[in-house]
């Protein structure tokens, strides 16, 4: 087989993947996919390489792969969840990972995967990393993940304004994410921001 056409089965793998997070949850899709798009837009301003960039940008469409396992009516409430609930939706990155873990290509994107919940102080899961143990695309990911979650409707709540949300994010600058790719999409807010609405 050819590097091309194994370039192409390694993304029909991932579009796939998508695939099955649609069926499971439409919400889930459209929310990595924007995530995706933010990625894509703030790696080359961390003058990342092309290759890292394209790991880190498919990684982010699959971040939440996990919540596959993850029951519907958890998925899908209204109200908040219970100390149990909750428990059981931190499982997903495990999840996730353990999914894409099968498959020795997807090894770095399943890395992604089990740590993008991980906080710059600690504080995160599934294992309390903390700053530089959490892997640099995981780190990406959780900035991109978050910014968007705050910029759109849920179940339980509705989008916040962007201002309010840069706000969150500055206010949680080395405490829940690295201070230095949140400095950069900070700077590069319009751009970045601007890439997640063209779906």
């Amino acid at each position: 087989m050819t590097e091309e056409f194994l370039k192409i089965l390694y993304h029909d793998v991932i579009e796939s993947i998508v695939a099955a997070m649609e069926a499971k949850d439409i919400y889930t899709a459209d929310h990595s996919r924007r995530v995706g798009d933010m990625v894509l837009a703030l790696c080359p301003l961390l003058h990342l390489s092309e290759k890292d960039t394209e790991e880190i940008h498919l990684a982010a469409h699959v971040h939440d792969i996990g919540k596959i396992g993850i029951p519907d009516d958890i998925l899908s409430k209204s109200s908040a969840l219970t100390q149990s609930e909750w428990d059981m939706m931190k499982m997903h990155p495990v999840i996730g990972a353990d999914i894409l873990s099968r498959s020795s290509a997807l090894e770095y994107i399943s890395k992604i995967v089990l740590h993008h919940h991980e906080r710059w102080d600690g504080k995160g899961y599934p294992f309390g990393l903390k700053g530089e143990e959490i892997p640099y695309g995981a780190r990406i990911v959780a900035i991109c993940d978050a910014t968007d979650a705050m910029l759109s409707d849920r179940a339980y709540r509705k989008a916040i304004h962007p201002q309010e949300c840069k706000a969150e994010m500055i206010k949680n600058r080395g405490i829940m994410y690295d201070p230095l790719i949140l400095d950069v999409l900070l700077q590069h807010w319009e751009k970045v921001i601007g890439r997640r609405s063209h779906e």
